[in-house]
């Protein structure tokens, strides 16, 4: 059982890669399947640009989560959590949308393309939610005003609700 958390994350980034190759490669050949077959009209040129940044991705995936293995055959380095929180999981939301976009196209011409906009929103809708939270907790740091400026109302509410049935105030140290 030696480095059980080790041969478990490599498993799973080998799945991930794996399936995420496999629907890319489906993807993409529909695509141009599509593309050949019914509408040769569809525009490479819009193509080319707006699948760029999952590709790129998913190489940038491959690169740091596929697990390496040494000449025995045993996991010597998982690889980076592809399941990870932030910027990671981001980055998977670029790629579906990609595919979606690209299955879209394929399917219903290049009108679908326009749904690629929804990125660059939906980034800067993350950026404002994050910047906004931060301020926000930076804001508890103040020493303890309201709203005002004036001190008194920082804390619990079981103490204000307890100041206010006129219990002993609590006093603040500065």
């Amino acid at each position: 059982m030696a480095k059980k958390a080790l041969k478990s994350q490599a498993a799973r980034n080998t799945s991930i890669l794996n399936r995420s190759l496999l629907i890319s490669a489906g993807i993409h050949t529909l695509y141009h399947l599509l593309r050949l077959l019914l509408s040769p009209q569809r525009s490479l040129y819009r193509y080319i640009p707006l699948s760029l940044p999952s590709i790129l991705i998913q190489f940038w995936f491959e690169r740091i989560g596929r697990p390496r293995y040494g000449p025995t055959g045993e996991a010597q380095k998982a690889g980076e959590d592809l399941e990870a929180k932030g910027l990671t999981e981001w980055m998977w939301d670029v790629v579906y949308w990609s595919w979606g976009c690209i299955g879209g196209a394929a399917v219903l011409g290049d009108w679908v393309w326009w749904f690629y906009v929804v990125i660059p929103l939906y980034s800067a809708w993350l950026a404002w939610t994050t910047f906004a939270g931060a301020k926000r907790g930076m804001a508890g740091m103040t020493g303890g005003t309201d709203e005002g400026g004036a001190p008194g109302q920082a804390g619990s509410k079981r103490q204000q609700k307890m100041e206010k049935r006129g219990a002993q105030k609590v006093q603040y140290r500065q």
